[in-house]
């Protein structure tokens, strides 16, 4: 049988060459697992890789084989799957591999095409309310890092990964301890997963916004388009994404169980590429091996039980305006694949907690983040167009002076302006990000310091509502047929996190037609 062998190398050994000067007769190998130890680095200690190696030693030694599905003949069923993000895609595409042909309705272009509109909007503020930086095939993660880390456990994350390979995914995808793709190669295997979809007998329908869903009773029956166009299926995923404002409004008028659930919103940081790769590798920095260095950072107020955080850090990356209403600004971040960008940038958020916010109401969460937007994008059409984003260098942010000084050069291609955050953020979040800044330093020095850049607002990092279910069969809580799915619903955050959420509501449906013998969850 393969040996598993578990070890350290320096980040610039060769792997192949220590294997086989461990192993007499080692034919061929595969790593089950690479994750990158630099603690050290910033103090001269070589970085090094922790392996977790299947080695095959002798002819006779095989690798296990790949998974089987049991394909079932049910042409009659077709479940309607809303958004094709990747929660819906990968529904869509388990389903798929059981035989069950799905309907997929996108609100947005298919992603060849998004990235027309999005180039319009940040050029010269066009903005299109349904192809967007968030909306559109692929979901929001299309136009992100493309960032596949994932705090979830579930047996279906090596699932999800295997097929992003077999989609064009680089190999080490499957392996490595923090992979991403990055816009550029999502983007392409996004195209190729809805390509295998439709040669599988699913359809795909762009531009096709589901504004009302259709009851029977408490069971759902089918979804109606915002062309009047009506949809019938005993089954509906609704994987809409956590912007899908209008969505909840509806949900919430036709009595399907939500939730208010805490959120985080804040800033986005930017500092040089080359300044985080010092900082946090050291003499090595300029080493090929060790790529763009990432962070993450926590901090938590104990007195106030409030937490500021780094989320979604990019490096070699953009920070980009990603609003979805004409009246309100965004920021995100996202990079390419090889992250050569000149500039490295992350959220830097502050947990809200539902309960204290000052309106009440189930929506109250929504409209907090929206007025957050509102008064970003009245401040950019006072100061600018629209849709340059507010900015301040971290030394001002922190002195609470704005100055004349010229703000840095930064990487954002819908423009800056240099803003008072005070206009767009209650005091108790600046108050927060400021301490949490502070202390950040403490843990990286020279994090909080030089020609750090802030933009903002960044309040898309989740959902502050969760549509309820059942933790035994992901159905709806109060409706039969409808299942809440992905981030937009409150169970994952990010990539992985909601294609594995959409693999689960798959096998739920199969369990629920009594095709599998149980759910594996």
């Amino acid at each position: 049988m393969p040996q598993i062998l578990n070890f350290t190398l320096p980040f610039d050994a060769d792997l192949e060459a220590h294997l086989k000067s461990q192993l007499a007769g080692m034919t061929d190998y595969r790593v089950i697992s690479k994750s990158l130890d630099a603690r050290g680095a910033p103090r001269g200690r070589v970085p090094s890789f922790l392996y977790t190696v299947e080695a095959l030693v002798g002819e006779n030694d095989h690798y296990a084989q790949g998974e089987e599905f049991e394909v079932f003949k049910q042409d009659s069923l077709r479940p309607i799957i809303i958004g094709a993000g990747p929660a819906g895609l990968f529904c869509a595409l388990r389903l798929a591999q059981h035989g069950i042909k799905s309907v997929i309705l996108e609100r947005g272009e298919s992603a060849d095409k998004r990235m027309l509109k999005i180039a319009r909007y940040w050029r010269y503020g066009e903005l299109d309310p349904d192809t967007n930086v968030c909306y559109g095939e692929g979901g929001a993660g299309l136009y992100s890092d493309g960032k596949l880390i994932t705090r979830v456990k579930s047996q279906h994350i090596p699932y999800v990964m295997r097929k992003l390979v077999e989609f064009g995914a680089p190999e080490e995808v499957a392996y490595i301890s923090n992979p991403h793709l990055g816009s550029n190669k999502i983007r392409t295997i996004i195209t190729k997963v809805s390509q295998k979809l439709r040669e599988q007998g699913c359809e795909i329908h762009y531009n096709a916004q589901a504004t009302r869903l259709l009851f029977e009773g408490q069971s759902v029956c089918g979804v109606e388009l915002k062309n009047g166009e009506k949809l019938y299926s005993p089954y509906v995923v609704l994987a809409t994404g956590h912007s899908a404002h209008e969505m909840y409004q509806h949900l919430m008028e036709s009595q399907v169980e939500m939730k208010q659930k805490d959120f985080a919103l804040g800033v986005r940081i930017e500092h040089s590429r080359r300044y985080i790769d010092q900082i946090q590798h050291g003499r090595f920095c300029e080493a090929p091996e060790l790529g763009a260095a990432r962070y993450r950072l926590s901090w938590h107020d104990h007195t106030s039980d409030i937490g500021v955080y780094s989320f979604c850090m990019c490096p070699g990356g953009y920070v980009l305006s990603s609003g979805t209403e004409k009246d309100g600004l965004v920021v995100n971040g996202m990079s390419n694949f090889a992250r050569n960008s000149p500039w490295s940038n992350a959220a830097l958020v502050v947990s809200v907690k539902s309960e204290k916010l000052e309106e009440k109401g189930l929506m109250a969460g929504l409209h907090f983040q929206h007025s957050i937007e509102k008064k970003a994008f009245k401040l950019s059409q006072k100061h600018r167009t629209g849709r340059e984003i507010p900015s301040l260098t971290i030394e001002e942010f922190l002195n609470q002076k704005i100055t004349d000084k010229k703000l840095p050069a930064n990487s954002c291609p819908s423009g800056i302006f240099k803003a008072d955050f005070a206009e767009i953020f209650p005091s108790s979040v600046l108050g927060h990000l400021r301490q949490g800044l502070e202390q950040f330093e403490k843990s990286i020095p020279g994090f909080s310091r030089g020609e750090a850049l802030l933009l903002a607002p960044e309040t898309r990092t989740s959902s502050p509502l969760t549509i309820t279910r059942h933790k035994e069969n992901y159905e709806s809580t109060s409706h039969k047929g409808l299942y809440p799915c992905g981030e937009g619903a409150g169970y994952a955050g990010g990539i992985t996190s909601a294609a594995v959420d959409g693999v689960r509501v798959a096998l739920a449906i199969l369990n629920q037609e009594k095709l599998l013998p149980r759910f594996a969850p």
